[in-house]
């Protein structure tokens, strides 16, 4: 919703004030449509050219997060960490060998399947199982298992913010291909010197559209667009991070009930429950 409004505050103050201090704006839109399918189709074209395909794909899939709510609330991480408690305490008071089962075969685990949202989200489920099975087996120390983890979330990373490094560059290129419809607009109005002067100057009006539109388009569309999904990125890294501090803590020797709070100190202050609100919710879910 806050993209659609961005766009048309930007769109509206950039066309409105054309307009208020009397440009034409049919000429614009008139030439428009050309400019447009100039710039877009190549930039398109560079774009498949630039990218393997499981970035377009992941690229695709950006653009329509760009649209959605975010995920990480406030409610999520205290499921996420009331999931944690529950798995810690059950191997605190059981030994670790209890929860091995629940390591093997998250999805007929009690323990997953009494939070939905986290359980069934294949990538925090497996971070977690996977640095589980490591804890269970007791073959790596804290530090080791510490390391790992910093590479596994910097991989995600780097993977994840593909998609954005691809839009950016994208939006980098837009105002060089609108030159390129600008000069050729240029070129087309040089072929037809015997026009009467108001013929040349819409044409030389309808060649200048594309740098504008090239402009418009990098700085207004996709560049906002590739900030927010960044954003979006940093978020998902955040989740894994709150796991990994969770994790480490019990292998510290910390308490559950500690540990989670180790956790709770790596989320974003917007989204992260204080200790009362993580506390009663953990009480609530026993």
């Amino acid at each position: 919703m806050f993209v659609i409004i961005g766009w048309v505050v930007a769109l509206g103050c950039i066309f409105g004030v054309f307009i208020v201090h009397g440009g034409n704006i049919g000429v614009v839109m008139k030439a428009l449509p050309f400019e447009m399918i100039t710039i877009m189709g190549a930039a398109i074209g560079a774009f498949i050219a630039n990218n393997q395909p499981r970035v377009l794909k992941a690229t695709l899939g950006g653009f329509a997060a760009c649209f959605k709510g975010s995920k990480y609330t406030k409610a999520r991480y205290m499921e996420l960490m009331a999931l944690l408690y529950d798995i810690l305490q059950k191997a605190r008071k059981e030994g670790l060998m209890s929860i091995e089962k629940d390591v093997e075969e998250p999805d007929k685990s009690p323990l997953f399947q009494k939070y939905p949202t986290v359980g069934s989200d294949h990538h925090v489920v497996e971070f977690v199982t996977d640095y589980l099975r490591m804890m269970v087996s007791g073959n790596l120390n804290a530090h080791e298992i510490e390391s790992l983890m910093d590479s596994e979330i910097d991989t995600h990373h780097h993977e994840a913010h593909a998609p954005a490094a691809a839009i950016q560059r994208l939006a980098g290129g837009l105002p060089a291909f609108g030159i390129v419809a600008a000069v050729l607009g240029v070129v087309n109005t040089m072929g037809s010197v015997g026009q009467p002067p108001a013929v040349l100057g819409g044409m030389i009006g309808s060649a200048l559209v594309g740098t504008f539109l090239g402009i418009l388009l990098a700085y207004g569309i996709f560049e906002p667009l590739a900030g927010l999904l960044e954003q979006k990125i940093d978020e998902g890294t955040k989740e894994l991070q709150c796991i990994k501090t969770t994790l480490l803590a019990s292998m510290q020797g910390y308490a559950p009930q500690v540990a989670i709070e180790f956790g709770r100190k790596v989320l974003y202050s917007t989204e992260r429950p204080s200790f009362s609100e993580l506390e009663g919710h953990v009480k609530g879910k026993k």
